[in-house]
């Protein structure tokens, strides 16, 4: 079920969009994930990462469908992902929404470190989380990268006792994004 995600970023616009500003906008950010457990690494990527950001209020919000996820060791390890982790059926989609603490310098050209704050809501578990990352504005665009990690027993993902030393219970996340200026 695709809905959920594309709703909350739409949703989001609208909102936005209500107030004359400036949004920069990504359809296709690409979040990946790794598990490096004793026994095992697992990688998975999805480049349908969506997103937007308001320099104006330094707002945010994040969207990935739980099953765009790709790359994993087996299509066996991947269905497992789906349905027994995640459970996409239940929980479609993850999200980050919130506000860059830090203030963005839209004249600068030179990466900047921000930290955003916000509500990171994975497996429905919604978590307060501030992730450090950078920014750098050319042009048009802003180009986004953050690295973090995520706690599965944080989210309630149960890992069975068969495969523990198969998966790690610390999730390294990497984010990158190329946001374009909405042109109106």
């Amino acid at each position: 079920m695709k809905t959920k995600p594309v709703i909350l970023f739409f949703t989001f616009i609208l909102i936005q969009s209500a107030f004359p500003q400036e949004l920069y906008i990504t359809r296709n950010g690409v979040a990946s994930f790794t598990s490096d457990a004793p026994l095992e690494v697992i990688k998975a990527a999805s480049d349908q990462l969506l997103g937007v950001i308001n320099p104006a209020d330094r707002s945010f919000a994040f969207t990935i469908d739980n099953k765009t996820f790709e790359g994993f060791n087996s299509s066996l390890q991947q269905e497992h992902f789906y349905e027994n982790y995640m459970e996409v059926q239940k929980y479609p989609s993850s999200t980050f929404k919130g506000k860059i603490i830090e203030e963005i310098d839209l004249g600068s050209k030179e990466e900047q470190v921000v930290r955003a704050k916000g509500i990171l809501d994975i497996h429905g578990v919604e978590q307060e989380r501030i992730i450090r990352g950078t920014i750098k504005l050319t042009g048009n665009t802003i180009r986004l990268h953050a690295d973090f990690t995520v706690m599965l027993e944080d989210h309630r993902i149960k890992i069975p006792r068969v495969v523990y030393e198969k998966i790690a219970e610390v999730i390294n996340v990497t984010i990158t994004a190329e946001l374009a200026k909405k042109i109106d």
